[in-house]
């Protein structure tokens, strides 16, 4: 029976990944084949087998087990959760294979460690099928454009939970205002404010009525028929005379009211106090001067070298030894090489696939272009020896 397909697309709308110098896609048949033969054959079935078309530019990716298959998506909860926890725990057996692989002298099975480190990298989860129940992966070893591997593979599978939603309390309605009572007045007309009331006043000294002082009229003649008349006065004006007399004594027997004037108060001189004040020294014509004395400064202590730590080279880095350098080979190049060419065609706006094949020293390019026009190019490399 057929294997069913399950996915299809174009080189160009991913990138690819690997170790070594080379490419996981490059080897992908080589990577399943390593699988079966290491006895990891539930690896191999999670790992759909990709089929090129004859330009080379778009990869068919087919079930490797027979079934029905649904995408990642379509499947309920408990199907997926029991698909996830089966990928986990195959990816840490293939976790564990690449790191021994990793640590064997052999250079193959170095290489194949680190290509199976990277096998289990794919772009999201539009990619991966349920067939039988069981996931099959389409696109492994390719990630998303301008994107880099994912520390946790299977992050994107992974459904995050729903935050509940905090219903929101309601604030409680504001108190009406109670209308401000407004107040009558039954005797608008009076005035609100109280009556100044008047400081009360100091009863004034009295005043002593002034006295009119008259003044002694002179005597004048009193003819002798008049005085006879006088002598006929009656005894009962003398007290009437007496009390006239004493009016016009008084003031001449009344105390003096007036005030001496008050005399200017003399200010107390004030006393300035003494403060004994030290002389100052006095200044000499010359100074006494001494010999000048250089002190040396002080002599730092060397800092002790730090030393030298090399730093791990990368196990992606492309390393050329001095051996090759010498013979002007250039092995390290050996293997398929991808350039991204940020150039767009004018006619399908689609950036052409650049891709060489290099072994011992010749290689073949191939140009892919947007309307799938390939051109292809053989060519030589050659080490140039440049004195330092």
């Amino acid at each position: 029976m057929a294997k069913s397909l399950l996915r299809s697309g174009n080189l160009d709308d991913y990138q690819a990944v690997g170790g070594g110098g080379q490419a996981v896609f490059e080897s992908a048949l080589q990577i399943r084949e390593t699988l079966r033969l290491r006895k990891q054959q539930a690896m191999v079935d999670c790992l759909a087998i990709p089929q090129l078309n004859d330009n080379g530019d778009r990869v068919d990716w087919y079930s490797p087990i027979e079934g029905q298959a649904i995408a990642w998506k379509a499947a309920d909860e408990e199907t997926r959760s029991r698909a996830l926890r089966y990928l986990a725990s195959t990816f840490e057996n293939a976790a564990a294979l690449s790191r021994k692989s990793l640590q064997s002298g052999k250079t193959a099975l170095q290489l194949f460690g680190s290509l199976l480190e990277k096998a289990t990298q794919f772009p999201g989860e539009n990619h991966v099928f349920l067939v039988n129940g069981k996931p099959v992966i389409t696109f492994w070893g390719f990630v998303n454009l301008n994107e880099n591997t994912r520390d946790d593979v299977l992050d994107c599978l992974r459904v995050t939970e729903a935050i509940p939603d905090i219903p929101l309390v309601e604030p409680e309605p504001e108190p009406e205002e109670k209308p401000l009572v407004e107040a009558a007045f039954s005797q608008a007309d009076e005035p609100l404010l109280t009556s100044v009331i008047e400081p009360p006043k100091m009863p004034e000294e009295p005043v002593a009525p002034p006295v009119i002082v008259s003044e002694p009229k002179p005597a004048t003649p009193i003819p002798v028929a008049e005085a006879k008349r006088a002598r006929r006065l009656p005894l009962w004006s003398l007290p009437v005379a007496a009390v006239v007399i004493a009016a016009v004594a008084t003031p001449f027997f009344w105390p003096s009211s007036s005030v001496d004037g008050a005399s200017p108060v003399r200010a107390a001189p004030v006393a300035t106090a003494k403060t004994d004040v030290t002389p100052l020294p006095e200044l000499t014509a010359h100074l006494p001067l001494h010999r000048a004395e250089v002190t040396p400064a002080p002599k730092a202590a060397p800092l002790p070298e730090a030393p030298v730590i090399i730093a791990a080279i990368p196990k992606d880095a492309l390393v050329m030894d001095s051996t090759q350098m010498k013979l002007g080979t250039t092995r390290f190049l050996n293997g398929s090489w991808r350039v991204s060419v940020d150039v767009k065609d004018p006619i399908t706006g689609k950036p052409p696939s650049l891709r060489y094949q290099i072994q011992n020293n010749k290689g073949i390019a191939r140009v892919v272009h947007g309307d799938n026009v390939v051109c292809r190019r053989k060519f030589s490399l050659v080490c140039i020896k440049r004195a330092s």
